[in-house]
């Protein structure tokens, strides 16, 4: 009950006053509380801390390690070894990996080849690989694939962002209606009850029938159910407006019944949305998230087929390493005086390396069609919604030309019945007719809207200005 009382002082002080007892929730004012604060927002902007993590593990890879390992053995007195290998590594991009060591070892049963100076013996040298493992290795791949992640991330979190103000956006123009639809039906109830009130008064004098005044109830009872149904739908519209809006602190906020929607949201759709005065032509596919998402998955996918092709090379690792006991004096690293080897592998059937390779190029050809299927569905898309953004601005003219025909016809009929030439029945037939054709001209509206909220989510904008 706190956060009740706190999110509604709190939130009456952010909405514009309208009237004494009503408040005002613009379109764009709506839409950036949903941006800055509902919950799914900010689950979409850990997406960029996780690919920032996943990068920072990925060039953990690449940190310096120090490596000691030491081993002693006394029984009976006698010590039987006494070893100690201290090992700085370095690895680098191209899997050479320099290397700096320690080694000093002493004991009666002590190998030979273990031997070393009194005061210790140093190296410091370098491995690579000059098979597999060369140009691409694990870590280098890991690294690559992490930086694309990261780039994924940012087109995922735009798409995320993007669904979220579409939903918002379609919920408060459904909200609208409604508000629309309710305000229909008080208006034309008021005209009910004005018109009843004014039959029964010529009824009394004998002006017109008394059946007229049942006429008038059943007018009257028709708009008041009417209004009634309206309300609950404006009720439960005002509740799922409610999901989308929070305040910080995670603190959920209920729209109450005093607020009204905008009146100005067709001027405020295209600026908020961001997608205002842009021809069809002038959209990049490149740009897109969705497919940008997807071109970062495709180069990841690239990436991997080809450290899968690199495993299908000998491992072939040389190593060399100078010694000396006299680390100090950089003239003591001399080449008479190192130790090195070479490491060769080789598996005789490749089975499990070409099992890779072909699956990491399934992988990517499976991508690649995605994203093809992808460009094309969305290409079409797009072009459908302006199309039918064309045509609902017909529709828009068409229907007002209707309502204020309807309206004309209404007047006539009135004006009529004022000089004893028609029916009330007649006028309850034209009113009926005006009404659904405002209740048309809010439906087409909503679909007017929802279309362009359509096009802001084919397009997959994530607004800068909210």
């Amino acid at each position: 009950m706190k956060q009740a009382r706190f999110f509604l002082f709190f939130f009456v002080g952010i909405l514009t006053t309208y009237g004494q007892d009503s408040l005002m929730l613009d379109f764009n004012e709506y839409m950036g509380y949903v941006k800055k604060f509902h919950p799914v927002a900010k689950q979409a902007a850990l997406t960029i801390d996780m690919g920032q993590a996943s990068l920072m593990k990925a060039r953990g890879g690449f940190d310096p390690k120090i490596e000691a390992d030491y081993d002693r053995k006394v029984f009976k007195n006698t010590e039987y070894y006494d070893r100690l290998n201290a090992t700085f590594k370095i690895p680098t991009w191209f899997g050479i990996e320099l290397k700096g060591n320690f080694e000093q070892n002493d004991g009666d049963f002590l190998n030979r080849a273990d031997t070393v100076p009194a005061d210790g013996l140093y190296s410091a040298g370098v491995s690579m690989p000059i098979g597999q493992g060369l140009w691409i290795n694990d870590r280098m791949a890991t690294l690559k694939q992490a930086k694309l992640f990261r780039e994924q991330t940012k087109a995922d979190r735009d798409l995320l962002v993007n669904q979220l103000l579409y939903d918002a956006a379609i919920t408060y123009f459904d909200w609208l209606q409604a508000y629309q639809d309710t305000q229909i039906f008080g208006d034309f109830l008021e005209n009910a009850k004005v018109r009843l009130e004014g039959v029964k008064k010529s009824a009394q004098v004998g002006a017109v029938a008394a059946i007229d005044t049942v006429e008038g109830k059943i007018a009257v009872g028709n708009r008041q159910l009417s209004l009634e149904q309206a309300k609950v739908t404006l009720m439960n519209k005002r509740l799922a407006l409610s999901n989308f809006l929070w305040l910080g602190n995670n603190i959920p906020v209920e729209v109450q019944a005093n607020v009204m929607p905008g009146v100005n949201v067709d001027s405020e759709i295209d600026a908020t949305l961001e997608i205002l005065g842009k021809p069809l032509d002038s959209f990049s596919m490149e740009k897109h998230p969705k497919l940008r998402s997807l071109g970062f998955k495709i180069d990841g996918l690239r990436v991997e087929k080809r450290l899968k092709g690199n495993k299908l090379l000998p491992k072939i690792d040389l190593e060399y390493n100078f010694l000396t006991e006299t680390p100090e004096l950089i003239n003591s690293f001399q080449t008479e005086q190192y130790k090195g080897g070479i490491n060769f592998q080789f598996p005789l059937f490749l089975r499990k390396e070409r099992g890779d390779l072909k699956l990491a190029k399934i992988k990517l050809r499976d991508a690649e069609l995605d994203f093809d299927y992808t460009e094309l569905q969305i290409r079409n898309k797009i072009v459908a919604i302006y199309n039918e953004l064309e045509s609902f601005q017909s529709q828009n003219q068409l229907i007002l030309n209707i309502v204020t025909d309807y309206g004309t016809l209404l007047a006539a009929e009135e004006r009529k019945f004022s000089f004893g030439e028609s029916s009330l029945f007649l006028i309850n037939s034209r009113e009926t007719k005006l009404i659904e054709a405002r209740l048309k001209q809010n439906a087409v509206q909503n679909k007017y809207f929802n279309t362009k909220a359509k096009l802001f989510n084919s397009l997959a904008v994530n607004p800068e200005n909210l």
